[in-house]
């Protein structure tokens, strides 16, 4: 009671404690999530030229995008969709309100009315849009289902942005123009020609083991042209990857027993309390059922010529005596046992003309179609009985056939392969002899069919297989699963390259992973292991074991690179070869002592070349390729006039101007103008928008909000 009565005398104070307690909490959380009290809500997905962009709307579309988009789409496929789509609505809407822009109702109907003109189900019965249907499905949408009414929301509204999107295209469009001026420019670029003569002192000339570029000179032209090498924030990782792959072990093991079907097996019989004899695959005269039993892939009952058998099976199996087998052998990751189950010759192509009576149930029924099998069947051979004695009236009871298409051809389905066709229709047209009718039911109905011609019979042969998938035993897969675990343990806190050498394991680099990426090279998409590089708690040399399709990868997270200048490692791919270009067009300007074309030559073991009828227009050098200094230092000589050492593309050259042919004075540059103004109107469509979203301001938030 003494404890209950100092608790009650100081409940103010516990209370003031367990509220600053809770407050410390709640602090603590706001600053572990980076300072959540100054930051955009965790609700809006991107910032596009002040449009915010919600998490829930954001997350709907991509919802259904993916169902649009089917099967084998990712969640990151669909959202990376949706992000262009919605980058470029709000882009252009910035636009459209800065002008004014608007879809009013009635260019709304006229735009819904292009797009859905035909469809039938919003056609009238002459076929013609009826606005009244569109009304009547728009209002059913609105009252059944609220989610079907939002994605026709965003369907008008893509429409209505198309709309706007063409308006405002045509209107830059309208403000570009091809002057005269800029047309006798065009007109001089393309018929202002010279000739030259000229040496080329190739880069190639000089080793590039011999030019040495320091990490500080690369570093130094990174600063210098900084925004060629702005890169967003990524991440490098090294992995080693461990496949659950058949061994040999297991190989030899399934093609063990795959031998072993080949004989007769004892077994004892619990029912007659005796041992039983099962024939083996050499000697069962039911290849279908056995196979079927036996194999990962099902019996293929067709009759195959040598030029359709697989080589191993042509040279194996084709001209042996029926009952051959051949294997265990290999082929497409399966181990296959074959044997030649039958033989007879067939034409390789036959013509027939068929009446299809179809029946209620069968894939030919339409919605005329009435009669049951059992009529179908009555119904067809009575047409045969017809055909067969008078072939004139074939023609004749074509009104019965259901197959439109044939019919408009007199009934003929004109020269075929043999599996072109059903395996019934195929085995009567191809069994069977020129001139021979019957009936045939097939899943369609039932046809009555009339072989017209047949091309010269040849050997087929059919033949059965036992087909084993190669896959990897429990043995070899739990083997792959302690390989990967210990190789995950010993390497924690190591050198990662030492320990995969130490084993023996090849390591795979991947550098410039960002953050939204989701395909990883070697490892298709793995969205997993890029959000852990990404995790805040993950730092540099951490290690960690991913399940993925078909084994385990164990992953080490190399490197962060902060968003920014790109480093030196990564740019020097970039950076390596237009330094060492420009070293070597040093040397070789500082060696060279010649002031002449043949000097040149001589001087670097060159030849002098000649070039002619070179423009500006396209900048290209017989024998040295695009060189537009090069091409445009010549058009500043005079003919005759050589030049100084011009460094160009792929080396320094020397030029000489032999001949000058200035382009011929027209009466009218207003075709060349009209050819600028062309080109201007196409670049708009091309470049308008990927210059707006440059000038944009985005923000965009998907890897805290949606990754």
């Amino acid at each position: 009671m003494a404890v209950l009565n100092k608790i009650r005398q100081r409940s103010l104070f516990l209370i003031l404690i367990i509220a600053l307690a809770l407050f410390s909490f709640v602090l603590s959380g706001l600053f572990k999530n980076g300072s959540a009290l100054g930051s955009k809500s965790q609700n809006v997905v991107a910032t596009i030229n002040g449009k915010e962009i919600s998490r829930e709307d954001f997350l709907r579309k991509v919802e259904y995008a993916q169902r649009q988009m089917g099967q084998g789409v990712t969640n990151t496929q669909a959202m990376n969709r949706v992000w262009d789509q919605e980058v470029r609505q709000a882009v252009m809407e910035s636009q459209y309100e800065n002008l004014g822009f608007s879809v009013e109702r009635d260019q709304m109907r006229d735009l819904l009315k292009t797009n859905l003109a035909s469809s039938p189900e919003f056609q009238n019965e002459a076929g013609l849009f009826d606005e009244n249907k569109l009304n009547e499905y728009i209002a059913n949408l609105k009252a059944t289902s609220k989610e079907a009414y939002e994605q026709w929301v965003d369907y008008e509204q893509s429409i209505a942005a198309s709309g706007m999107q063409q308006d405002y295209v045509n209107m830059v469009k309208a403000g570009v123009t091809g002057t005269l001026a800029e047309g006798k420019v065009e007109h001089g670029l393309e018929n202002n020609k010279v000739d030259i003569k000229y040496v080329q002192v190739p880069f190639t000339s000089i080793s590039d083991s011999t030019v040495s570029v320091s990490k500080s000179e690369i570093s130094s032209y990174i600063k210098d042209h900084n925004k060629q090498f702005q890169v967003e924030a990524s991440r490098d990782i090294n992995y080693v990857e461990f496949r659950e792959v058949a061994s040999l072990d297991d190989e030899k093991e399934i093609s063990s027993a795959l031998s072993g079907l080949l004989n007769n097996s004892v077994v004892y019989n619990d029912i007659t309390k005796a041992n039983d004899t099962l024939l083996g695959f050499a000697q069962v005269k039911d290849n279908e059922t056995f196979v079927n039993s036996n194999s990962d892939i099902k019996f293929d009952d067709r009759f195959l010529f040598k030029s359709a058998l697989a080589k191993n099976l042509a040279d194996n199996l084709y001209d042996q005596s029926v009952g051959s087998t051949f294997g265990p052998y290999k082929d497409n990751g399966y181990l296959k046992l074959s044997k030649l189950v039958s033989e007879t010759f067939i034409p390789d192509s036959a013509k027939a003309r068929h009446i299809l009576i179809p029946f209620v149930g069968s894939r030919g029924a339409t919605a005329e179609t009435t009669l049951t099998e059992v009529e179908a069947k009555k119904t067809a051979d009575s047409v045969m009985a017809v055909v067969k004695a008078n072939p004139a009236k074939f023609v004749d009871m074509l009104s019965l056939s259901a197959d439109k298409v044939s019919n408009e051809k007199e009934g003929v389905l004109d020269w075929f392969t043999y599996n072109a066709m059903v395996p019934e229709f195929r085995d009567f047209t191809f069994q069977n002899n020129k001139g021979d009718i019957g009936v045939v039911k097939t899943d369609f109905g039932y046809h009555v069919i009339e072989i017209l011609d047949q091309t010269a019979k040849e050997k087929a042969v059919k033949i059965a297989t036992i087909a084993r998938e190669i896959e990897p035993s429990d043995e070899t897969v739990d083997k792959v699963f302690r390989d990967a675990s210990k190789f995950e343990i010993a390497v924690a806190g190591k050198d990662f390259q030492a320990v995969s050498k130490e084993n023996d394991y090849g390591v795979r680099p991947v550098k410039g992973i960002e953050v939204l990426q989701e395909n990883i090279p070697g490892l298709g998409s793995q969205r997993q292991i890029v959000r852990w590089t990404f995790n805040e708690e993950t730092k540099v040399g951490d290690v960690k074991r991913f399940n993925i399709s078909g084994g385990y990868v164990i992953v080490q997270l190399a490197a962060k690179n902060e968003a920014g200048l790109m480093s030196v490692e990564n740019a020097s791919a970039i950076v390596l070869p237009k330094l060492r270009k420009e070293k070597k067009a040093a040397l070789i300007k500082e060696r060279v002592k010649a002031t002449t074309l043949d000097a040149l030559a001589s001087e670097e073991n060159q030849t002098v070349k000649m070039a002619s009828s070179i423009n500006m227009k396209n900048p290209t050098i017989s024998g040295a390729g695009r060189e537009p200094i090069i091409v445009g230092a010549a058009f500043g000589l005079k003919e005759g006039e050589t030049s100084k050492l011009i460094v160009g593309e792929n080396g320094v050259y020397m030029v000489q101007v032999t001949k000058v042919s200035p382009a011929a004075e027209l009466d009218n540059y207003q075709a060349f103008a009209n050819r600028v103004g062309q080109q201007k109107a196409n670049a708009v469509n091309t470049k308008l928008y990927e210059a707006l979203k440059d000038a944009s301001e985005i923000e965009d938030n998907r890897a805290e909000t949606v990754q």
